[in-house]
């Protein structure tokens, strides 16, 4: 980063802090900017933040939601409100690059996504809203190399599984020290439990969302966490969702407990769900939800260095296997014939250094059976083993696959292996298994080895198991990709030390993953 881009971000650092707590009130004025005489909007119109996303190298997403009563449906007026935005090369929007209006409208929750282009390549950029006199907080973004760019270096952050209930987001501002050029969020964004009397943070509402209003007020409280809201400013997202966005384990249109939600009510459900998910990500407009569809899968490539392919891994999945026979059953599908072919062809005609795959559930064995026999997960990889297998072999044609995931509330990384029942088999990539920003909360460490240590002789490909909070860090360059396990000390009050707990190296041309 260069010395301007530095003095500009210790600048906006700390003038965005004065922001969030005064864009409430702080009036603002353009020429040309002056509205018919309407009644004016309530106070706190900006209280949901503001992000980016979806970097391209000359465009990325600009995204704020007006919501003035946030835990309460919005407390916008029922009517469509004109939205001005901005974006400049300078913290104090001295350079102003681009501006322009956006109509922010009812039936989308007065949510904004604005898809800026003609911005520069690989280049920091600062941006910030305006509507009816107010003033946003103001958000720091960049956009992606040139796409011929061959050399430089890649900072990524790989996050998932924040529940509110379980502690609060504290390895939010570790990250944001560490300032990565770009956080991948691969699932479990919100929680769908009731609230709990004995959380260390209680759900609002009176039980599960199920309508459109719940959904939003759920994202919304989310949204209200400070170090959640202060990354959300400070670099551009990419994210995809898992299940707990919809319903605990869910596939396609399948609920976890069929017998206790109908077809029609699941249905009801997802296109609830999905809409609110679009409404609170800074992602494109072909991400928009039709009923209970909505299409995640994308590739965003950063020059020459990495191509980042993007699943979804619920919403094209057969039901999950319920033993040992059904996970092998070559007919079961996580990702679907469409999604599995595009995933194949951006991979085999990359012309990346790197190839990083964003699954939102483990690939890699997870045997849990000590000893003889075989113990899975049937809601992972696990459960789909044919597919898997056809993917590991495809793997070992791939340049340097790199398969970035979630969900198991835990730090996994493994080499993947062309045949996970042959202990001798080779290795054909690498994953890493990111653990939860705050589910499962502060886990007994002591307890946590003593269980999954045992297991590791039946699973040779593991390199490193761990319990903590946190976030991984990958400093990705074209000889190899650095990791950090980077993790918290606690996540059971707001604000908390963090540090590296483990490194390991991906090398060029050598698949597999190792401590350092």
């Amino acid at each position: 980063m260069s010395g301007t881009a530095s003095r500009d971000r210790r600048h906006f650092l700390t003038a965005s802090a004065a922001v969030l707590g005064a864009a409430a009130s702080a009036q603002f004025w353009l020429p040309g900017t002056a509205r018919a005489a309407e009644t004016p909007l309530p106070e706190g119109v900006f209280s949901l933040g503001v992000a980016s996303g979806d970097p391209l190298p000359d465009g990325v997403v600009l995204w704020t939601r007006l919501a003035p009563d946030p835990l309460n449906g919005g407390g916008m007026p029922d009517r469509t409100v004109p939205v001005d935005w901005e974006i400049a090369e300078d913290a104090r929007f001295r350079e102003p690059v681009r501006r322009g209006t956006v109509q922010a409208r009812p039936e989308y929750g007065h949510s904004v996504h604005v898809d800026v282009r003609g911005l520069r390549p690989d280049r920091v950029y600062w941006y910030r809203f305006r509507t009816d006199g107010r003033l946003s907080p103001a958000g720091r973004t960049r956009t992606a190399p040139h796409p011929s760019r061959e050399g430089g270096s890649l900072r990524v952050a790989l996050a998932s599984c924040q529940n509110w209930q379980n502690g609060w987001f504290t390895p939010y501002a570790d990250m944001l020290e560490q300032d990565p050029d770009v956080v991948l969020f691969v699932g479990d964004y919100i929680y769908e439990s009731a609230p709990s009397a004995t959380a260390v943070r209680r759900h609002e509402g009176t039980g599960e969302p199920y309508t459109l209003v719940q959904y939003r007020n759920r994202y919304a409280q989310y949204r209200s966490d400070p170090h959640l809201a202060a990354m959300h400013a400070n670099a551009p997202w990419v994210v995809t969702f898992d299940d707990h966005e919809v319903d605990n384990d869910f596939a396609g249109e399948i609920p976890q407990d069929p017998g206790k939600q109908t077809h029609e009510a699941f249905v009801a459900r997802l296109t609830a769900a999905y809409q609110a998910y679009y409404e609170h990500m800074p992602v494109r407009a072909g991400s928009i939800p039709d009923g209970p569809h909505i299409r995640m899968y994308r590739r965003l490539d950063f020059g020459r260095l990495a191509r980042l392919n993007v699943l979804d891994t619920r919403q094209f999945r057969s039901d999950q296997a319920t033993g040992q026979d059904g996970a092998g059953d070559p007919s079961l599908t996580m990702l679907g014939a469409e999604q599995k072919e595009w995933l194949l062809r951006g991979l085999h005609h990359s012309p990346a250094r790197w190839n990083l795959v964003a699954s939102q559930i483990m690939m890699a064995e997870t045997d849990l059976q000590v000893g003889e026999g075989k113990l899975w997960y049937y809601d992972a990889w696990d459960g789909y083993q044919a597919e898997r297998n056809a993917l590991m072999a495809e793997f070992a044609r791939i340049r340097n696959p790199v398969v970035l995931s979630g969900d198991r509330h835990l730090t996994m990384i493994s080499d993947l292996k062309a045949d996970f029942a042959d202990p001798e088999s080779g290795a054909v990539g690498a994953e890493f298994v990111g653990t939860s920003i705050s589910s499962g909360g502060d886990q007994d460490q002591t307890a946590f080895h003593k269980e999954w240590d045992a297991r590791m002789p039946d699973n040779p490909h593991w390199k490193f198991v761990d319990a903590h909070r946190g976030y991984h860090l990958f400093d990705i360059r074209r000889d190899g990709v650095d990791a950090q396990v980077r993790v918290a000390e606690t996540v059971l009050k707001p604000d908390s030390a963090s540090g590296t707990l483990a490194r390991l190296r991906v090398e060029a041309g050598k698949p597999g993953v190792r401590l350092v």
